[in-house]
């Protein structure tokens, strides 16, 4: 039943829990209220609602105002009235589209009947009318009729209206304990027969009732889907009833065989897998309690007995009964929220964490059926706006939508036949294996399954016989050429383009959820499609999306470097960033060349599939190789990016115009199209006089000219001072710090650990990006960053503000910005030259440019020669970098390694020497005809090796010291396969002591170990050579001769090994570095009062309690509110009237300060200083050399050490000093109350 609700709220921000109540009680369809009391830049939002609404407040003072929410389970849009008459109005579908109005009469306002008239035809029918019009006449129930009630009467019978009410009173007049009717329903006639109206029972702390309208016959609200709960899910049951045979994916029809995988796996869900209810959302009130029930309770019964018995003594008694429950009810939602933010600590999960954060902040995805407008009608039920949106995702895929000229080349060339078969056989159109299928569904995300309603972890729970029924099902489709019909539908989600109108159907992104089953096998084909297009060279180097070891910072260093050369050489570059229309959903079908079935099933999966979900850019690579000689692009999937350079700016024109038709011909030729208004110009130059921007042009409509530009996330100005970047990244980090304000507090919240996560997660990762580029820009402009920073840290920590920057640092345990920035970007540039291929890695200066920039030093440097500069200057010395094949292994081929594990079932603590040494003996028995190789490797101070026993021959090898202990252990199995590579009998077995290489052999990846890398590449070719090669896990040090030896050769090894260093321990070389700048910087603190305790940087414990952990750090800091509160509130520096001097310093509150009571009379400075009198016993002296060591230790545990019995006297006040630090009471009057 759909219902409609109004009332007079008297102040919406202070009834949101009322509103929450009654929501939960009647889900409207639409909520009206009066009497709102908001300004215009107050937001209100309530989940599950859209808001519509008219403030009526002015300058400092609310009053007035009208809203409306409606509910987004039915479709909706916001009407837009010419009125001055506080009203607001929307159209809602319940069974059919209804407008709703609500409306404001100010009882001291005068109306004019034609505003109203106005308002009515202004208002769609049917329509409903509901609000405070503030008039009394008998026909709605009151006891007499005045003015404004004659108006409405007349309003009525004019316009042909109808109207709801009946007697019931709807509004309460307190000082005359007396009730009238104020709120009114109005109806148009055709909506009269359908409603039924009623009045609420409850005043919900306001002084009207709520208004119920109720549709008598209509259709319910969209129920939710239910959806599996697989964190209830009964896996072992449900892998003994998801058996997929063989005989099911074996039949004739591939559909059928995969309708029964599906079936199968379907019904195995359905009865171990819990499904939520398809209930109505309800607001959650984890915060109610027992004691807030029966203060409620007791709310209700005093109303109840005032409304029947309307005396002054029952009215007393409902209000002290109402004020109680709204002190319980306030004080139960502090201590429920004090709680749940206090629960976010360093042992929550991040899924946790971030599921915590978001609801304390009320973020959670939102969602509303909207009513279209084509332009010829309005569409608002959901089948007609399903229809409507399906009808307009096909048109813009359909035929239609190309040009004539495409569709022309598009016929022509679909007439030419095609064959695809070929009697050479490639590798790639194998068979798949298994460890493919497994590596598709490990690196699979969950996410939202399609039509068949299977998702990735019901595939991921299946056991080993189903999971080799299925990739049989696999390869049956991949051999047969023949695509299930089943994959071939999808759930289409319209997602409402940013910014965009929601009445447009042309602002719609469609989202399609295919089959999990469809996308698994489209994720192994695509692995091995991108391997050949890798392999083959067709992506062109500067395009860097969706590739491995590529990012966006390859296209922004590469537009950097330019600009900055074109500056120093004095000239003009001009950039145009193209926006393709619809790029995805225009890809054109044909221009493949042959590959065999692989392509075959490729373009079946394109023509019949919905799903976007493993675009790869190769339609758009093209684009690049049809530019100019003296234009360069780049090419992010679909961002394209093209400059020319040079001091003739007519030249430069001519030649980019020349670029954009060639383009345009390009993509006229496959289908696209290119936006003249979304691509934008940016005039690069440095040059004082004044030069004329270049005219550029697609299809005759000008580019527009820019000063900036953001580009793949960081903002390009004209000029290159980044400056618009950083005061736009600013803004929204300021945005961000609301999130740590929310979670924190000096007292109660999340503990530092988890505010530092929440940090670096929405503020630090903002300023990391990009900050390889803007880190160029001018010390003053970086220090806006600083700012931002600095504010995150001192709410994170509890810190004062009046605390060194540099103190905030060590003890949050966060690197100043600017070596963060160096660490960044000397990880990038390293990682770049691992990469043979990457084009960072080739950006060298010529040797003019280099004296140019020598010539021209106030120019800067781009971005390659600013690391390289840093690498001097750090004095950073580490091999050449290994470099990384991202090819040396197909998909199709990926070597699959094990190990032998003898010592499995024994703990190392608890099992003697003598058992390992004849298990071992025992091993070797068994492997007797396995000739045994010896391996290990050292890391100490100062020296790395590896070391090789093989039989008698003993080899070992020194390496850099950057190399880690890993790398030397895979170093040494990788130099004993090259000696059996030389030997000639073929049974080996090679024993380490490295657990983690074994490991690590055992998974590979494209991001493992470039040592593993090889050593897999070499098992592989000596296992086709014939060796048979085994690998033991030995347990070290237990007495195990070979083992022993293997590790003194590795500690002793002497000949320097010179070999390439893998980037992963170059990365640990760096961030050491790094550190150790950091700690020679606070080595320089030598006044700082945090050094004086702490002077090398490392991470301290955390207290659990947030609010001891603040005092702590405050102490540890030296800026309390003891010392440094004149600074806060800018009073004089206070006087210590018993030491005559300054108090500067927290020692001297706590341990140097002494008074006979007990407590330190600290004044405000109102005199001038006195000179402290050196002679004073208190001058520059510690009374007890014990207990100021004992202090120092609680500041740096956070716990005092235990003092002897004999000197815990009670009633030493250095002792209780020590004893009860964490008791100090830091407020300015109770400075020193530490005794007790």
């Amino acid at each position: 039943m759909t219902t409609y609700l109004s009332w007079n709220c008297r102040g919406i921000r202070s009834k949101l829990h009322d509103i929450r109540t009654i929501l939960n009680n009647f889900h409207p369809a639409c909520f009206c209220f009066q009497e709102t009391f908001l300004m215009s830049h107050i937001p209100l939002k309530l989940r599950g609602y859209n808001c519509v609404r008219k403030d009526a407040g002015t300058g400092s003072h609310s009053s007035g105002g009208v809203c409306i929410l409606t509910s987004n389970l039915y479709p909706s849009t916001p009407l837009s009235l010419h009125t001055s008459l506080q009203a607001v109005a929307v159209q809602v579908h319940t069974r059919a589209l209804v407008t709703v109005c609500c409306i404001y009469l100010p009882p001291h306002d005068a109306l004019n009947q034609q505003q109203l008239n106005n308002l009515v035809d202004q208002l769609p029918k049917p329509f409903l009318l509901l609000g405070d019009f503030n008039g009394h006449s008998t026909l709605w129930g009151s006891d007499s009729t005045n003015s404004r009630g004659r108006q409405i009467e007349q309003f009525i019978t004019n316009n042909c209206l109808c109207l709801l009410n009946n007697d019931e009173k709807t509004y309460f007049h307190e000082p005359t304990r007396s009730f009238h009717s104020l709120d009114l329903a109005i109806c148009s006639p055709d909506l009269l027969p359908l409603l039924n109206f009623e009045v609420g029972d409850d005043l919900h702390n306001s002084d009207h009732f709520p208004l119920i309208v109720s549709h008598a016959d209509s259709g319910g609200a969209i129920q939710f889907p239910p959806r599996y709960l697989f964190q209830r899910a009964d896996w072992a049951a449900f892998m003994q009833l998801a058996g997929v045979t063989e005989a099911m994916v074996s039949t004739a029809d591939i559909s059928e065989a995969v309708q029964h995988v599906v079936d199968i796996i379907i019904n195995a869900a359905d009865k171990t897998i819990p499904k939520s209810p398809p209930r109505l959302r309800k607001f959650r009130r984890p915060w109610w309690n027992e004691a807030c029930r029966d203060s409620y309770k007791n709310q209700k019964k005093c109303w109840n007995i005032f409304r029947r018995y309307p005396t002054t003594e029952n009215l007393v008694a409902f209000k002290r009964a109402r004020a109680f429950a709204r002190r319980i009810r306030r004080r139960s939602q502090r201590e429920s929220w004090i709680q749940f933010v206090s629960s976010i600590t360093s042992s929550t999960s991040s899924k946790q964490l971030w599921k915590k954060v978001k609801a304390a902040n009320g973020v959670y995805k939102e969602f509303s059926i909207p009513v279209l407008n084509t332009g010829h009608a309005s569409y608002s039920s959901p089948l007609d706006v399903a229809n409507i949106l399906g009808q307009t995702f096909a048109q813009v895929s359909a035929v239609d939508s190309y040009s004539p000229a495409f569709v022309a080349i598009k016929n022509r060339a679909e007439r030419m036949p095609l064959t695809f078969s070929s009697r050479q056989s490639f590798p790639y159109n194998c068979e798949f294996k298994m460890f493919e299928l497994q590596t598709a569904l490990s690196q699979a995300h969950d996410s939202s399954p399609g039509p068949d309603g299977i998702a990735y972890n019901m595939l991921r729970h299946l056991d080993a016989v189903s999971l080799s029924n299925l990739l049989h099902l696999f390869n049956r489709v991949w051999r047969e050429q023949s695509f299930p019909r089943q994959w071939q539908e999808a759930v289409v989600i319209p997602i409402l383009k940013p910014g965009k109108d929601p009445s447009n159907p042309l602002h719609y992104r469609p989202i399609a959820l295919t089959s999990v089953l469809c996308k698994t096998l489209e994720r192994m084909v695509n692995a091995r499609l991108v391997f050949e297009l890798e392999k083959q060279g067709c992506i062109p180097p500067f395009q860097s999306g969706f590739r491995r070891g590529r990012s966006t910072f390859d296209n922004i260093v590469h537009l950097e470097t330019q600009i900055r050369n074109t500056f120093v050489r004095r000239n003009h570059l001009v950039s145009i960033f193209f926006d393709v229309e619809k790029a995805r959903h225009t890809t054109a079908r044909g221009g493949m060349e042959s590959f065999g079935n692989f392509i075959t099933w490729v373009l079946k999966a394109i023509c019949h599939c919905l799903s976007n979900g493993f675009y790869h850019p190769v339609p758009f690579d093209e684009i690049l190789n049809h530019l100019p000689p003296s234009v360069t692009g780049t090419l992010y999937v679909d961002d394209l990016q093209v400059s020319c350079q040079g001091c003739n700016m007519r030249l430069i024109e001519r030649q980019l115009q020349n670029a954009i038709n060639k383009i345009v011909s390009w993509c006229d030729e496959n289908g696209h199209t290119l936006s003249a208004e979304k691509s934008k110009c940016v005039h690069f130059c440095r040059k004082r006089s004044i030069h004329a921007d270049p005219i550029l042009s697609i299809r005759n409509d000008a580019i527009p000219i820019v000063d900036d530009i953001r580009f793949l996330g960081v903002i390009f100005d004209r000029k290159l001072t980044f400056l618009p970047h950083i005061l736009q990244l600013r803004k929204k980090c300021e945005k961000s710090l609301n999130i740590l304000k929310v979670l924190s507090c000096t007292s109660w919240g999340a503990d530092r650990t988890s505010l530092l996560r929440i940090y670096q997660a929405v503020v630090l990762s903002r300023i990391d990006y990009g900050c390889l580029m803007y880190g160029s820009a001018r010390s003053a402009a970086l220090r806006r960053l600083d700012t931002v920073r600095h504010s995150a840290l001192r709410i994170c920590s509890g810190a004062f503000r009046t605390s060194p920057v540099e103190s905030l640092y060590t003890i949050c345990h966060q690197l100043p910005l600017h070596l963060r920035r160096k660490k960044l970007s000397l990880q990038y540039y390293l990682r770049s030259l691992s990469h043979s291929q990457h084009p960072t890695s080739h950006m060298t200066l010529p040797a003019t440019l280099r004296r140019n920039y020598n010539a021209r030093p106030s120019h800067i440097l781009p971005f390659c020669e600013r690391v390289k500069s840093i690498i001097q200057d750090s004095e950073l010395n580490f091999p050449d970098i290994q470099t990384v094949d991202f090819q040396i292994f197909p998909p199709w081929n990926i070597p699959q390694f094990s190990f032998i594990n003898p010592f499995s079932g024994f703990d190392k603590s608890k099992t003697s020497p003598v058992i390992y040494q004849q298990l071992f003996s025992f091993h070797r028995y068994r492997y007797s005809s396995y000739r045994p190789i010896f391996t290990d490797g050292s890391k100490a101070v100062g020296h790395v090796g590896c070391g090789i026993i093989f039989d008698a021959d003993i080899s070992s090898f020194r390496l850099h010291t950057s190399f880690s202990i890993l790398t030397a252990e895979l170093v040494a199995i990788f130099y004993a396969l090259q000696k059996i590579s030389l030997s000639t009998q073929r049974q080996f077995c090679i024993y380490t002591d490295s657990m983690s290489s074994l490991e690590t052999l055992c998974h590979p990846h494209f991001q493992m170990h470039p040592v593993a890398m090889e050593i897999l590449g070499l098992l592989q070719t000596l296992q086709h050579r014939g060796f048979c090669i085994l690998f033991c896990w030995i347990p070290s040090h237990v007495g195990i001769a070979g083992n022993e030896q293997a590790d003194h050769s590795a500690k002793t090894a002497a000949s320097l090994l010179h070999r390439e260093i893998p980037y992963c321990d170059v990365k640990k070389s760096v961030a050491r570095r790094i550190f150790s700048l950091w700690q020679e910087t606070w080595d320089l603190q030598v006044r700082n009062k945090l050094h004086y305790i702490k002077p090398f940087i490392g991470l301290w414990p955390v207290l659990p309690t947030r609010g001891a952990d603040v005092k702590l750090t405050r102490l540890r800091i030296g800026h309390t509110r003891v010392t440094h509160k004149y600074l806060l509130f800018g009073e004089r520096t206070p006087m210590c009237p018993t030491l005559q001097n300054l108090v500067r310093k927290y020692l001297h509150c706590i341990i140097s300060l002494r008074v006979p009571n007990g407590s330190c009379a600290i004044k405000p400075q109102t005199t001038k200083p006195t000179k402290p009198n050196p002679q004073s016993p208190h001058h520059h002296s510690i009374p007890n050399k014990e207990v100021y060591e004992n202090f120092r230790n609680v500041q740096r545990f956070g716990r005092p050490r235990q003092l002897p019995y004999s000197q815990k006297n009670p009633y030493d006040l250095h002792t209780n000093v020590s004893m009860h630090v964490m008791k100090i009471d830091f407020q300015y009057d109770n400075v020193c109350k530490i005794g007790t």
